[in-house]
């Protein structure tokens, strides 16, 4: 049987685990500001994270890196990095990387 008192001290520690990593740099840095080099570095972690994230659902094929010509994903992602980068538009990418993927699947017949 479980013991209420390990459940408890388990939710606490997960409570404390994923909030004061949260919390503890608002507390820290809220009352000066960062150090020019800090705020530039910051500025690439969303993309960075983002870019480590999407990689591998578009050069793996079957748990394999794929650079072949019948990577659809891989196709499709160079013209929508392309417009994301030039034009900074998070929709304008995702609506271009959408129409191409389907305009492809369409016309070879996939799904």
């Amino acid at each position: 049987m479980i013991d209420q008192r390990s459940v408890l001290f388990t939710m606490v520690g997960m409570l404390l685990v994923t909030y004061l990593p949260r919390v503890l740099p608002v507390w820290l840095f809220s009352e000066r500001p960062l150090p020019p080099l800090v705020v530039a570095w910051l500025r690439y972690v969303p993309v960075a994270v983002l870019s480590a994230m999407l990689l591998p659902s578009i050069v793996l094929v079957e748990e394999r890196v794929t650079l072949a010509p019948g990577n659809l994903f891989l196709w499709a992602a160079i013209p929508t990095f392309i417009v994301a980068w030039k034009t900074r538009s998070l929709f304008a990418a995702v609506l271009l990387g959408m129409v191409l993927v389907a305009g492809a699947r369409f016309a070879i017949g996939i799904g």
